[in-house]
């Protein structure tokens, strides 16, 4: 009763006309950056974080968050038109959702397609609902040993999950924590690797970091695209027949019960769960025989499973203050930029401001829904608007935004020079996360190491004679391990091991 107490009280504070609206603007602006090839939710949460640092906490995170989830809707839109996947969670929705293009049901795919991501989205937000506090309880009992190793886990994970090399993810984790370093020590009191200036006395600034690696080095790696002109369905073309209901009502049940899981393992992006729903249809669908050649259960399936991942990957953020993916990781430093910590104690601290995103989450989904599928025509005109044009308005906006975060040229320059370090990740296939989960927990896996040795009295052994802290380590330590071993083997089945592409 007390989470539905507490949704109630979340849902009246969201419905209030300025949360109505900033969750309506990351709605739009979450579906603009679908639709856009190579510029996803990553790179737009890091570029808009800047104009949130004013705003009040609970708008802006709301704004952000929708952006979040909104992406995973529009990029349906040109995988099913265009046969071009706007984001990776949506690749697999091209195969079956360009052919029924082909054959003149691309309404009916859109239509089904939003629908099943509406239903996937909110199942996902009822359990983040009923199972983030509970999870939030039995963080709280967790101290500083305990997350230093949950860190490590959070860190394993990714290392070895994404990116074709552990070692590249290793590498990446360990320039992300060099970053993090830069500043006073909190200790000692003495400037590390500041080089004299002043400006880095408080450490590299988390925003243009972020928006110099996602935005500007996503910006430089896409500089050429095409400018694309599709023919949007017409309203009646929209709506779908009894038959398309039932087949993509099961597909629906599936993607929900293969996403809403996988979502919540830090690690495992949208991407997997798309690509698991599509092999589930492919085994157990009763129209299996027809995926391949514009069956509906190959665009629900996996859009839904992709919509539920994007939900239940808050879980672990929420709870335990670990975010899941690259994106969530940003979002995370939005949290932090707006003076907010994610972790157990966000539910005791700011319960009014936890409720209410979490509220907005129900709210988006239904905005996005009312967005995306009747609103298709207005999208795909954005699709013909030349990319000369959105390189540059993007280029000013990632100037205007980090020169905002403190008025200062050098964090311009600072932006610059992570967008060239972002470009060069990509061409060398080194994967971003572990340094964007790096950069942002830092500061913390370095508080949670010193404040366990302070209470050891300096004592590593502390790390193995606490039951949590040393399963937690020997977990990171097998999935390390296993990483290792099964790298070579992801790159003969040819899985996407990169959460990133």
């Amino acid at each position: 009763m007390d989470a539905l107490n507490n949704l109630a009280m979340g849902f009246a504070e969201a419905l209030t006309l300025q949360n109505l609206l900033f969750a309506l603007i990351g709605c739009l602006v979450g579906t603009m950056l679908g639709l856009l090839p190579g510029i996803g939710s990553t790179a737009g949460i890091a570029i808009l974080i800047p104009l949130t640092l004013n705003m009040e906490p609970v708008s802006a995170i709301i704004m952000l968050a929708a952006i979040f989830y909104g992406t995973a809707y529009g990029g349906t839109i040109t995988s099913v038109l265009l046969n071009i996947p706007g984001e990776s969670e949506s690749a697999i929705t091209c195969i079956d959702g360009y052919a029924m293009t082909k054959k003149g049901k691309a309404g009916v795919a859109l239509t089904m397609a939003g629908i099943g991501s509406f239903f996937g989205g909110i199942v996902a937000t009822i359990g983040l609902a009923f199972g983030a506090q509970a999870l939030a309880v039995v963080g709280l009992e967790i101290g500083p040993p305990e997350f230093f190793a949950l860190v490590i886990v959070g860190l394993s994970l990714l290392v070895g999950l994404v990116g074709k090399s552990v070692a590249a993810g290793l590498i990446s984790a360990a320039i992300g924590l060099l970053i993090a370093m830069v500043g006073i020590d909190p200790v000692a009191g003495l400037p590390r690797f500041t080089f004299g200036s002043a400006h880095l006395f408080d450490g590299l600034n988390f925003v243009p970091v972020i928006i110099g690696i996602f935005g500007l080095g996503e910006l430089l790696d896409n500089m050429v695209a095409p400018t694309l002109r599709p023919r949007a369905p017409r309203l009646r073309e929209l709506i779908p027949g009894r038959k398309d209901l039932t087949r993509g009502g099961a597909a629906m049940l599936r993607g929900t019960a293969i996403g809403a899981p996988i979502g919540l393992v830090p690690g495992i992006t949208n991407a997997i769960s798309s690509l698991l729903s599509y092999s589930v249809e492919k085994k157990v669908g009763r129209y299996r025989r027809e995926l391949g050649t514009g069956a509906i259960e190959g665009v629900v399936g996996p859009e839904t499973a992709n919509n539920a991942h994007s939900s239940a990957s808050l879980v672990p953020l929420f709870a335990l203050g670990i975010p899941a993916t690259p994106a969530i990781a940003v979002l995370m430093g939005a949290f932090l930029q707006n003076g907010l910590t994610p972790g157990p104690l966000l539910f005791t601290q700011e319960p009014l401001l936890v409720w209410t995103i979490i509220a907005s989450f129900f709210i988006g989904n239904i905005i996005l829904l009312i967005l995306n599928v009747p609103l298709v025509g207005l999208w795909t005109r954005v699709l013909s608007i030349p990319h000369e044009v959105l390189v540059a308005l993007i280029f000013a906006f990632l100037v205007i935004g980090s020169y905002s975060v403190s008025n200062s040229v050098i964090d311009v320059f600072i932006m610059i020079a992570f967008g060239i370090v972002g470009l060069v990740f990509r061409r060398l296939h080194i994967p971003l996360a572990p340094l964007v989960l790096a950069v942002v927990l830092g500061p913390f896996l370095e508080s949670a190491l010193r404040q366990s040795l302070q209470l050891s009295q300096g004592s590593f052994g502390i790390f193995f004679t606490r039951p949590i802290t040393l399963t937690l380590l020997i977990i990171a330590a097998l999935i390390f391990i296993g990483s290792v071993a099964a790298s070579g083997l992801k790159r003969k089945m040819l899985l996407p091991s990169d959460a990133e592409n």
